[in-house]
């Protein structure tokens, strides 16, 4: 076997396809990667999964795969090397621009999902735990702009408001039956919590602002886990096991409600936030008495949700945040 190197005479990627027609995705996913990230004060190294897209030019037979692996190791490794780590959405930012300019795009994107350990204390014995959630870096690019998205998603339970009433119903006629005056009735039903059916759930929120305004994923996090019935812990002594159960009963919630509680908490939470700033607000929850699971989504410029929430006229026209990205 010859030791020679093999010169190929041409770069079958940039030949014409035998069908001309532009692709609006093509890349690369699942890319496994270790990254070093920067947020709530501290630095956090973390394996993420990276996933590297860019339109395709009808007479380009094939994106230069090796390119995307290249430009992404490349973003990486000046954040291992730096002084400081950077936010997720910038190492995003970053990647989608870089591809752009290799692979002589019109359009670039970049998504990186990651999950890190973050130290809990649990909320009566005070025991530390660690938990796990969910970073997401969003970003577009295209020859001199750029636009990037934070987001995080957190596990939680949902206590069930519908089953939770036939519950209630029926304690009010047993104890009316039994000689309770309505009064007592009200004073019961109040001071005990009514058993109903849990859903563990899955929340995911993703905000983008235009510029260069930090969202802090801490803020994005502590959105998430209050808008569904409780907050639930890998850890959990007797005495933290009946506040979570209780808490979630004192807060019945369906699938909507916590879509809703985001946007909410977001509107709350961050009022400087311009209207042009996207939210996306997604959450799943999975069913214990079904054989399904349900999931509701709200997803759009903050203006129109801030309208709706104050009282004005439905959006009807909704805009992705793909769309968002690109504006």
């Amino acid at each position: 076997m010859s030791s020679h190197p093999v010169e190929f005479s041409e770069d079958l990627q940039d030949t014409p396809p035998a069908i001309r027609i532009g692709l609006s995705r093509a890349g690369v996913t699942r890319s496994a990667k270790a990254i070093r990230m920067g947020f709530g004060g501290s630095e956090h190294f973390m394996d993420a999964d990276v996933e590297c897209l860019v339109d395709l030019d009808p007479d380009q037979k094939g994106v230069h795969m090796s390119r995307f692996e290249e430009e992404v190791n490349e973003a990486i490794d000046q954040v291992f090397i730096g002084e400081s780590a950077v936010a997720i959405e910038q190492l995003a930012e970053n990647i989608a621009r870089r591809v752009v300019e290799r692979q002589g795009a019109l359009r670039g994107t970049a998504t990186i999902r990651a999950r890190y350990p973050k130290e809990r204390r649990t909320p009566v014995t005070d025991v530390p735990t660690q938990e796990m959630y969910g970073l997401i870096g969003m970003a577009s690019a295209r020859p001199g702009h750029s636009r990037r998205a934070v987001g995080v998603s957190a596990q939680g339970m949902n206590a069930c408001p519908c089953a939770q009433g036939l519950v209630r119903e029926q304690a009010e006629a047993a104890l009316s039956a039994d000689g309770f005056t309505d009064d007592e009735i009200a004073r019961i039903v109040a001071r005990v919590p009514i058993a109903t059916h849990n859903q563990r759930a899955r929340g995911t929120l993703i905000v983008g602002v235009p510029g260069m305004v930090d969202i802090p994923a801490d803020d994005l996090i502590a959105i998430v886990e209050d808008g569904m019935s409780s907050e639930i812990y890998e850890l959990l002594k007797r005495p933290d096991e009946l506040y979570v159960v209780d808490r979630a009963h004192r807060r019945p919630r369906f699938v909507e409600d916590s879509v809703r509680a985001m946007i909410a908490g977001v509107i709350e939470q961050f009022p400087d936030l311009p209207d042009d700033a996207f939210v996306s607000a997604h959450q799943e929850n999975y069913e214990t008495i079904h054989t399904h699971d349900v999931e509701a989504e709200r997803y759009g410029v903050l203006g129109q949700m801030r309208a709706e929430v104050a009282g004005g006229e439905h959006s009807s026209r909704h805009l992705t945040v793909t769309e968002w990205l690109d504006a």
